[in-house]
């Protein structure tokens, strides 16, 4: 009888299980069919949900307050760049016709006054334009005193500027303001630039066997073929490659890229960005101005620079080519023993690697480690085992533009990178993403800024002694292809990083307006204004 009753109920309890399983299941289905989400989504945010109970790492939530986030942003953007278009050349800007009007002229000028210029933008007939949108450069300097610091610039949206300049130090000053696109060209480039994924191509080298099979690769594909999906499943980031015949997805080892031959602008619109029409000068009948002291009062001492201060515009000048910020002073500051016990993790494109190298230059016993790794993108590190430093450069996720040949093999995410980031005080990372974006539409850099912000927001979560600086991009030079290139692409990314930004508590440094001030117009600008970048990191971590 006790075996019958052990039977019994055995198949009690296996009734019971099997109808708590099929509610369960069938309550979970009514539901992930309510919130209409795709299949893959629901295994991993199951797993998700498993490992890390945390509703606020919920990637369902975050990935719909993203799309949310990039909408907002996206029409915010769409209204600062309102269409203009154009039936002739000659009804655009023309530098050459616009009028700029020194305000309040005089003989000599006092260190620390604010010198204005209206100006007033016309067309190449003649005629006032009507409205704003110009992109413009303003810079003074003083190459003879290695001086210089970007001017302010004001758009009153009806064909008047407001040209402002803090005259930051004595001697002969000279101005320049510079039309790099019309708001005709703006408006085109900007249109352009969200019309395709198909300006740069990149080529996927697929190991197979002994030999190797290359294939087309893109943030977005349109092909028929069988399909290679290289998915950030948290952030639902992707890229693809077509699969090649003979191998697997697994055994895409290297890329490479180049441009494709084809444009999103009109043929009038392309005259535009020809290399004479990009960056004139409209005060170049201006005369240098002079500058003195006037026995003004003393200026006040500032604080040291630390996070959270005070953007200004300008930021800050050069002088005897030292970069002096506007809100706070950097002290001059010995690298060694900063950097003592410190690991810095330095994140991004190639003008952060410019760091890396610079601090291999300037620290001789700060060693490089062989990774074993070839390529333009190789990962870097270099250690100093003495002063226990630690300083190392990686890559940034797709896209990377490069026309020379380089491993993918361990390609990731900058925010994954950051998620498994344990941080405390002696960890320092440094951000920079912004060129290899500018050739794409600008919802795959807002993305990417955003995954990035929470990737930072939940390392300050649990880690917030650690340290984040964000490095803005440089400018770049003017014979570069503008539809890709521009640095209207650049200025436009540079805008979204501080806004996204602007709620952490982490590091900014303004390398936008410090290469302005410098008048680079280098992607990789020399040593003295990555000396400089990187004195800011030193006062902001020692």
């Amino acid at each position: 009888m006790s075996v019958i009753n052990r039977k019994s109920l055995l198949v009690l309890l296996f009734i019971l299980a099997s109808w708590i399983t099929f509610t369960v299941v069938q309550n979970s289905a009514k539901l992930w069919t309510t919130l209409k989400l795709p299949i893959s989504l629901h295994h991993w945010n199951y797993f998700t949900n498993s490992l890390c109970p945390d509703a606020s790492l919920n990637p369902v939530v975050s990935l719909a307050e993203t799309e949310l986030r990039i909408k907002k942003i996206m029409e915010e953007l769409d209204q600062l760049v309102p269409p203009r278009p154009f039936t002739h050349v000659n009804t655009t800007t023309s530098a050459a016709h616009s009028r700029a009007t020194l305000l309040n002229p005089q003989d000599t000028y006092c260190k620390g006054d604010q010198l204005d210029i209206l100006l007033q933008v016309r067309d190449h007939l003649g005629r006032r334009k009507e409205y704003g949108g110009d992109f413009l450069r303003a810079r003074m300097s003083s190459p003879a005193l290695q001086a210089g610091a970007s001017g302010k610039v004001t758009d009153f949206n009806n064909g008047t500027y407001l040209v402002s300049f803090t005259l930051f130090w004595e001697g002969q000053v000279s101005l320049s303001l510079l039309l790099i696109h019309p708001s005709e060209g703006v408006s085109a480039l900007w249109r352009a630039r969200n019309q395709g994924y198909d300006k740069v191509i990149f080529t996927g080298q697929f190991a197979s066997g002994t030999s190797h099979v290359n294939t087309d690769c893109a943030l977005l594909l349109n092909s028929s073929a069988e399909l290679c999906q290289y998915l950030d499943a948290q952030d639902q980031e992707a890229f693809y490659c077509v699969k090649p015949p003979q191998a697997p997805c697994a055994a895409l080892t290297h890329m490479y890229s180049k441009n494709k031959e084809v444009s999103y602008l009109s043929e009038q619109e392309r005259s535009l960005f020809e290399r004479s029409n990009v960056g004139v000068e409209i005060m170049e009948n201006f005369d240098a101005i002079s500058v003195s002291q006037c026995n003004k009062k003393r200026v006040p001492t500032k604080k040291k620079c630390k996070f959270g201060m005070t953007s200004t515009i300008p930021s800050g000048h050069v002088w005897k080519d030292t970069w002096n910020p506007v809100s706070c002073s950097l002290a001059p500051i010995k690298m060694k023993e900063c950097l003592r016990g410190k690991f810095i993790h330095l994140m991004g494109d190639s003008t952060i690697r410019q760091w890396m190298e610079y601090f291999k230059s300037s620290i001789n016993t700060l060693k490089s480690v062989d990774l074993h790794e070839l390529g333009k993108f190789q990962n870097l590190l270099a250690v100093d085992l003495d002063k226990n430093i630690n300083i190392q450069w990686q890559k940034h996720g797709y896209p990377l533009i490069g026309s020379l040949i380089y491993s993918v093999k361990d390609i990731e995410y900058l925010a994954r990178v950051i998620d498994r980031t344990g941080g405390e005080k002696n960890t320092i990372i440094v951000i920079s993403l912004g060129q290899h974006f500018r050739p794409f539409p600008i919802d795959v850099f807002i993305r990417r800024a955003l995954n990035v912000h929470k990737a930072v927001q939940r390392l300050l979560l649990r880690s917030p002694d650690t340290m984040v600086i964000i490095k803005a991009e440089n400018i770049r030079d003017m014979d570069a292809d503008m539809e890709r290139f521009s640095d209207f692409h650049g200025y436009i990314q540079y805008l979204v990083i501080k806004d996204i930004f602007q709620d952490l508590n982490v590091g900014i440094i303004d390398a936008w307006d410090m290469t302005i001030a410098y008048g680079t117009n280098n992607v990789h600008p020399p040593q003295s204004v990555v000396r400089n970048q990187i004195n800011i990191l030193l006062n902001y971590i020692c």
